[in-house]
């Protein structure tokens, strides 16, 4: 098939180029199967076979083709050989399918069809291995399926019409002993029902599958028929002959007992009872005494058992349990037979439909429990058909499956087995424990790990404790015994068994790492105990020892960083040891406060030279506000003529509160003092009322006079009297005042001999003031400077408005005097204003305007940004001109001898109010 060429290696002929190989025949198959015998490769030829098994050759083609192909290409032969394996079990399958299609027609076209064989054929044929989802198996199925259901059909019928036929006797049972006239009354529709029973029973008889029905039952509804039908022949001229008794007189009487004894009463003749009774007096006997009539009690007792009955026959009937409503209903007949006679027809009605409901019940129970048992298979076959990324995790299929033959199995209690459905649903409920398996097999593996880490963990426990028995860095043993707590409660699920095989050995490892921190911790409750005792013992002590209580404080928070204890332990330890010491403070603060309630004398004098400062501050007079602040000042002095002050200050405020309205240029002077003097001129010591030695008298020296100070510079101002200043610069002390200074400033300095001369002797301070009295003075002195401060503002701008509008009018009487426009402006200085406001405006104030804003630090207007900075170079190459902070008075004098505008006005008043506070 493969020709090989070969030439001789000892040949000297020249080689040459060899002939073509012969070309081959085609193989005989290659023209059914599409060339396929003749293809180069082995894929090729798989395909060419596969598309020639797409037309559908014949078995005796494709064995051929095996046979030759299968020494080939066996790879390109399974297809054909997997095509013959189908048609041998489609032909095994068609035989199969035929002898038990065969087997199901002989069933169906049999006259009388067993229940047991229909199931029996299903059961079978699906062991060998018939299609019963293909035809005509399946046909045949659901043919046989309907038989079945038609005779079980059937059968419940005739239950049906059993207790149907008890019913009805039961009722012409109970006419009998009720009077004739009911039963005359009931009588059409008792014969409507008996002819209506008939009939359906003559339909169940005349049924094609009635042949088909269990031997049972044709039996059960022939003696029920004759049971109802010599029950109600007897009926029926009963009540006919006691119609005609009733009409007719001579008629002979029913032989029913009870309609007897009624005709004989209406008729006016002797019952039954009485004629015995009257025979056997006759005879010498005793006579029968008379029935007695029914006790109510009795009626009511046979009211309650009936209802008692009736309910539990409706309660197993609502929830359909079929044999407990068979045993409730024959409980109801019981109690019936006994205590029917003494009931009412409402009551029997309902008895009546009870009785025919639970027997509705137990017939179709059967059918109901086979919806019920196809409800399940379809949720145990739709357990594995769920949609994509629904599906039930391992517990839940596991808990789902388990209620799912509960169901079923309570679904076999209220009828009859079923052992079709049950296969079907046994086979979905195996199918879907599957998943239950994985996810078990997936439990115990991660079990496994997880008792691995856990032991793990118990080993790494005892590693520890061993390597840090010794250490003393009790916070970061609990804390490493917290960590390894928090790793063994997240070691994962293990089993009930394997748990309690680990966790003696963890609380055994657990306890050994944790012994030593115990053992700290047992020692320092000792300590903290003992430092408790400590703490109640100082606060018991009547004078509390501050140090003593700081030192315990210290120990115990020592001891608490050192040796950590349970949060809650320690809280209440820290309650404990703290309580001695918060009461021995709270009794210090109410003994404080309870001394501050006891105002002494000296007290009330200053809470009312208190208020009376207050009351002059409300009033805005400055000359007001002085006077009552030297009252103050004396009180706190505790002079003796301090009361006599107060008083006298009281009576200013109300004289100045008449003379209101004169006083006002007095505050405006006021208020040019406050802006001249600052804080310490507002707040200037009163004269004392004691002689005091005669102060050297002091020269008006511009800057500071102290030896060796510039003449230029600032002067410290001197500290006031405002309450919270040093001791020793304030009479208002909360421990008492100081003599007052000298009335210079620095006067006093040449009397106390030098710098480190003797000083004079300090004046007595007088008794220690209250919390109240002290916080008293000290408000009211604050208010009071806030209140000068604030009047020597207004008075300052005030001044201000007045030297521009003279400006503006040229006019030098509207310039304000020296006391109103401060300390910063003397007398020549205010001299050269009124000058240069005389004279007729001339010449440019644009550099001495530049030169004010830079003296006071104020903002230049954007347009005049250049000349300033201009200006600025010029004065650093003038190093021996006065800078603009010391010539501003001559520098506004230019400005006022130039002419007046609404911008020059805006930014001369920027800068005096300034320059006209320093």
């Amino acid at each position: 098939m493969f020709p090989f060429f070969s030439r001789s290696k000892m040949s000297d002929a020249p080689e040459v180029n060899p002939a073509p190989a012969k070309t081959h025949e085609p193989h005989p198959l290659d023209a059914l199967t599409g060339g396929a015998f003749s293809a180069a490769t082995s894929g090729e030829r798989a395909s060419r076979i596969r598309d020639w098994l797409a037309t559908q050759p014949s078995p005796e083609q494709l064995q051929e083709v095996f046979k030759e192909l299968s020494g080939r290409d066996k790879g390109a032969a399974r297809a054909v050989r997997e095509r013959l394996d189908e048609i041998r079990r489609a032909k095994g399958q068609e035989a199969i399918a035929a002898e038990w299609a065969e087997k199901a027609q002989a069933l169906l076209a049999a006259p009388k069809l067993n229940i047991a064989d229909a199931l029996a054929w299903q059961r079978d044929a699906a062991k060998a291995g018939a299609p019963l989802s293909r035809e005509p198996l399946s046909l045949l199925k659901v043919q046989l399926a309907d038989r079945v259901k038609v005779i079980e059909d059937l059968q419940h019928r005739v239950q049906v019409q059993r207790e149907a036929a008890v019913l009805l006797a039961q009722r012409i049972e109970v006419l009998s002993t009720k009077p004739w006239r009911d039963a005359q009354a009931a009588l059409e529709l008792l014969r409507a029902d008996v002819a209506r029973w008939q009939e359906q029973a003559q339909e169940l008889t005349g049924d094609a599958s009635w042949a088909s029905v269990e031997a049972r039952f044709p039996p059960l509804l022939d003696a029920s028929r004759t049971q109802l039908l010599v029950v109600w022949e007897a009926f029926q001229p009963a009540v006919a002959q006691a119609a005609a008794a009733a009409e007719d007189a001579a008629a002979p009487l029913p032989p029913v007992p009870v309609w007897a004894d009624e005709l004989r009463a209406a008729r006016g003749l002797p019952t039954a009872a009485s004629e015995a009774a009257a025979a056997s007096a006759a005879a010498g006997k005793p006579a029968r005494a008379a029935k007695p009539k029914v006790a109510p009690e009795v009626i009511e007792k046979a009211h309650q058992l009936v209802r008692d009955a009736l309910a539990t026959l409706e309660k197993e009937t609502a929830e359909g349990h079929g044999k407990a409503s068979a045993g409730a209903a024959a409980a109801l007949r019981a109690v019936l037979k006994v205590h029917g006679k003494h009931i009412d027809n409402a009551l029997e009605q309902q008895v009546h439909t009870a009785l025919v409901a639970a027997g509705e019940l137990e017939g179709w129970q059967r059918w109901s429990a086979d919806q019920v048992r196809e409800e399940l298979v379809a949720k145990a076959e739709a357990l594995l058909n769920r949609p994509e990324g629904q599906a039930l995790g391992g517990r839940k299929m596991q808990e789902t499956l388990r209620s799912l033959r509960e169901q079923w199995k309570q679904a076999d209690q209220g009828g009859a087995p079923n052992h079709a459905l049950w296969k079907k649903f046994d086979e979905a409920c195996n199918a879907a424990h599957k998943v239950v398996e994985a996810w078990l097999d997936k439990i115990r593996a991660e079990a496994a790990e997880h008792k691995a880490q856990r032991l793990a963990l118990i080993e790494e426990v005892k590693a520890w404790a061993q390597e840090h028995a010794a250490s003393g860095d009790w916070k970061a043993i609990n804390r490493a015994l917290y960590q390894f707590g928090d790793r063994w409660r997240e070691g994962g699920h293990v089993g009930e068994k394997i748990f309690a095989e680990l966790q003696p050995l963890w609380k055994q490892a657990i306890a050994l790492a944790a012994a030593p921190l115990e053992a700290a911790q047992k020692e320092s409750l000792a300590r903290r105990h003992a430092m408790i005792e400590e703490a109640t013992a100082l606060g018991a002590a009547p004078s509390l020892r501050i140090d003593a209580v700081k030192a315990l404080q210290q120990r115990w928070q020592a001891e608490a960083q050192t040796v950590p204890l349970d949060r809650k332990h320690e809280q209440k330890l820290w309650d404990a040891f703290r309580k001695p010491i918060d009461e021995a403070f709270n009794r210090k603060s109410a003994d404080r406060e309870r001394a501050v309630t006891e105002l002494s004398a000296r007290d009330r004098v200053v809470l009312d030279a208190s208020k009376a400062l207050e009351a002059a501050n409300a009033t805005g007079d400055a000359q007001q506000i002085r006077a009552a602040m030297q009252a103050l000042e004396a009180a706190l002095r505790g002079q003796a003529q301090a009361a006599e002050a107060v008083a006298t200050a009281n009576k200013d405020a109300q004289s100045q509160a008449e003379a209101q309205s004169v006083a006002a240029p007095a505050a405006a002077e006021g208020g040019a003092e406050a802006v001249e003097g600052g804080d310490a001129a507002a707040a200037a010591p009163a004269t004392p009322a004691a002689p005091k030695s005669a102060a050297r008298p002091v020269v008006a020296v511009r800057g500071d006079d102290r030896p060796g100070m510039k003449k230029d510079a600032p002067a410290v101002p001197g500290r006031g009297a405002r309450p919270g200043d040093r001791r020793d610069g304030r009479p208002g002390d909360r421990d008492g005042a100081r003599g007052p200074r000298a009335d210079g400033r620095m006067a006093d300095r040449g009397d106390r001999g030098g710098r480190f001369g003797d000083r004079p002797a300090f004046e007595d301070r007088g008794p220690r003031l209250g919390d109240t009295a002290f916080r008293a003075q000290r408000e009211a002195m604050e208010h009071a400077q806030l209140a000068l401060k604030k009047l020597a503002a207004q008075a300052h701008g005030e001044a201000l408005t007045q030297l521009l509008t003279a400006w503006e009018k040229r006019d030098a009487a509207l310039v304000p005097g020296a006391q109103e426009l401060g300390s910063g402006v003397t007398a020549s200085v205010r001299s050269a204003w009124t000058q240069a406001l005389s004279a007729a405006p001339k010449g440019d104030a644009a550099e001495a305007m530049l030169r004010l804003e830079m003296a006071a630090e104020a903002p230049t207007p954007a347009e005049h940004i250049a000349a300033r900075r201009m200006l600025q170079l010029q004065l650093l190459t003038r190093r021996n001109d006065p800078a603009p902070a010391q010539t501003w008075g001559q520098d506004v004098a230019r400005v006022l001898a130039g002419p007046s505008d609404a911008a020059s006005a805006r930014r001369l008043q920027n800068v005096l109010k300034t320059l006209l506070r320093k």
